[in-house]
C-alpha cells in the first residue's frame, strides 16, 4: 500500500485532537493547543497508521489461510 491516506470524520478528529491534548497534558503536564494536536496526529496517520493497517491485513490473511487449511482437510 502506497501513500494510502486515512481519511476519519471531522468528529474523530476532533475527538482524537482532544485525546493528545488530554494525554500531552497528564502524561507531560505540558498543555499544548489545537494545531499542535494537528501535527502530532497527523504525524501518527501518515506514520504509523500504515504500518497497523498492514499488519491488520497480514493478520487477517493468516486467519484466512488457516481457515481454507482447516476446510481442505475434511475433504475425502
Amino acid at each position: 500500500m502506497k501513500n494510502k491516506k486515512f481519511n476519519i470524520s471531522r468528529e474523530k478528529r476532533e475527538d482524537l485532537i482532544n485525546e493528545i491534548k488530554t494525554f500531552f497534558y497528564e502524561e507531560r503536564d505540558e498543555e499544548i493547543g489545537d494545531l499542535a494536536a494537528n501535527i502530532v496526529l497527523d504525524f501518527f496517520m501518515d506514520k504509523l497508521a500504515p504500518e497497523f493497517y498492514n499488519e491488520g491485513v497480514n493478520d487477517a490473511y493468516r486467519y484466512m489461510q488457516d481457515r481454507i487449511e482447516d476446510l481442505l482437510e475434511i475433504q475425502i
